[in-house]
């Protein structure tokens, strides 16, 4: 679990099938050492367990990722100069499955972008 270590939520809304949340990234976490000592960036595995984390935390049960039909890295999330980000995660079950669409934003810049399906554990 990434939540409370790597990132902390700030804000968290749920709604019917909707989240938006407000990540705030802890630009000290060991995992910048190694992904890149340089240039920092937070991993592509990061952010989506922080999809199933929030995901998660909305549904109140465990899930597992079953299927990505689309991960969109677009922009690189540098922690130091994007400490906070905006966290929409929309989901509907469908043939007991959670189908799953997410973005995440910097200001006005997309950096990541998901859809695909969960099942419930």
């Amino acid at each position: 679990m990434l939540k409370g270590d790597l990132y902390t939520l700030k804000d968290f809304a749920h709604s019917g099938g909707g989240v938006n949340a407000t990540l705030v990234l802890n630009p000290n976490h060991s995992i910048f050492d190694g992904h890149y000592p340089a240039q920092p960036v937070l991993p592509g595995a990061c952010i989506l367990q922080m999809v199933k984390e929030i995901l998660c935390l909305a549904i109140t049960v465990d899930a597992m990722l079953i299927k990505a039909n689309s991960l969109k890295f677009l922009a690189m999330i540098d922690p130091a100069l994007m400490p906070e980000l905006e966290f929409k995660l929309s989901y509907e079950e469908v043939d007991q499955q959670l189908k799953v669409n997410t973005s995440l934003h910097f200001e006005q810049t997309v950096c990541f972008k998901f859809q695909g399906s969960f099942r419930r554990m």
